[in-house]
Formats: C-alpha cells, sequence, structure tokens
C-alpha cells in the first residue's frame, strides 16, 4: 500500500529530514516508528499525509505516485488518510458532534449522511453519549477519542498517529492502544510515530529511525 523509494526530504538550510528511505508498508499493517527527536519520524508521516512532497525518490500509494499529484488532487488524497495528533487539535468553541463532522462539511457530504457517519465513529470510540459536550469539558483521553473520530469518519484505508498517546497516563493510553488495535482489525492500516517502548509493544512491526534513516526494522 505505502512504499518509499529511495525518498529523500531536504528542508530549506539544507538539512535532511529523510535521507534515502525505502520502506514498504503493507495493506491491514499496525507498524510503529521510534527514534529520537528530530529522526525523521514526523516527516515520514508528513510525506504520506502530503503535508510535504518528497525532494528525491518516489513515495507511492497503491502504485500512484503522490509526490507528483498537482495541488487540485491533494483535497482528495487526504481524504484516503486519517491523521491523529498527540494535542488533539480540537476546535474547543464547537460540540464533539461538530468537531467530527468537520472533514465531512468540508467534503460536501450531505446532511444526513453526516449525522449517521459522525454518530457511527463516536459510538466506534466509546463517545456516542458526549456528541454534544464541548472538547474543554472532556478527559484528555477523551478528546483523544474525538480526535481518533475525527480521523476514521470519513472511512480512510490509511490512519497516520503521531505521539496519540504522549499526553495521556499510562492507564488511558493502554485504552487509546486498545481502540487503535481494534480499528487495525477492522481493516484500516495504521502507522504510529511514539518515543514510548510500552506503546510500541503492541506492535507487530517496529521501525526504528536515526538521523533521518532507517535503524531497524523489525516485524514480530
Amino acid at each position: 500500500m505505502i512504499h518509499f523509494e529511495n525518498v529523500s526530504k531536504r528542508f530549506p538550510g539544507g538539512h535532511y529530514g529523510l535521507s534515502d528511505i525505502s520502506l514498504q508498508i503493507e495493506t491491514g499493517a499496525m507498524a510503529f516508528v521510534t527514534g529520537h527527536s528530530g529522526a525523521g519520524k514526523s516527516t515520514l508521516l508528513k510525506l504520506i499525509a502530503l503535508l510535504e512532497r518528497p525532494t528525491r525518490g518516489q513515495l507511492l500509494i497503491d502504485g500512484r505516485n503522490i509526490g507528483r499529484l498537482p495541488e487540485k488532487a491533494i483535497p482528495a488524497h487526504r481524504r484516503q488518510v486519517g491523521l491523529i495528533f498527540q494535542d488533539h487539535r480540537l476546535l474547543n468553541d464547537r460540540s464533539v458532534f461538530d468537531n467530527v463532522a468537520l472533514p465531512l462539511h468540508v467534503a460536501g457530504v450531505s446532511v444526513r449522511e453526516v449525522g449517521k457517519r459522525v454518530r457511527a465513529a463516536l459510538d466506534k470510540v466509546g463517545l456516542l453519549k458526549k456528541e454534544r459536550s464541548l472538547p474543554l469539558t472532556l478527559s484528555g483521553g477523551e478528546q483523544q477519542r474525538v480526535g481518533i473520530a475525527r480521523a476514521i469518519v470519513s472511512r480512510p484505508p490509511i490512519l497516520l498517529a503521531d505521539e496519540p498517546t504522549g499526553n495521556l497516563d499510562s492507564r488511558t493510553s493502554a485504552e487509546i492502544m486498545e481502540l487503535f488495535t481494534e480499528l487495525n482489525r477492522q481493516g484500516q492500516t495504521i502507522l504510529m510515530v511514539t518515543h514510548e517502548d510500552e506503546i510500541a509493544a503492541y506492535a507487530r512491526r517496529l521501525i526504528r529511525m536515526r538521523d533521518g534513516k532507517i535503524e531497524d526494522d523489525t516485524v514480530n
């Protein structure tokens, strides 16, 4: 599904976020990317989501070189990729329902279908009864679940998670990881960045990065 072929990403000033990366993530995989700060983990995710473009090499998703997609095709590509962040990035003046519905409104989905999909996503993350709540009234773990619901509401085949448990206690982190595991069982391809060894223990595949390169790639 995701195939990096000798991909490098050079930033202004000459710094390389990624250097000659070759990596393949199969459909239905659940893989974790670890490494020190600045190792290139987040850059890897940004390239898949086309928040950045490769400087060299090819990045293929389902055989299509996304690094060459025209600007007008990027929104459609991003609807195939769910993004989950450490800081949730929720709109605090909007309800849980409205936060989750936002990607569907942007995509022009009908009001009736929006309601159906949002409630299905909230039910999946265990927050159906919180749809009218404001994010600031929720716990950190509940806010992260809202972020996950927003990422999956468009039914993307790929989920990218950047340190999704970084601000959570160990018990809540374990609950969030169980939710990701269940989403993976249902067929979604998940690529997650984490510093945390205990979270990485959930991975069937562990990719270690250092200085923009892959140091180790282990399949359990």
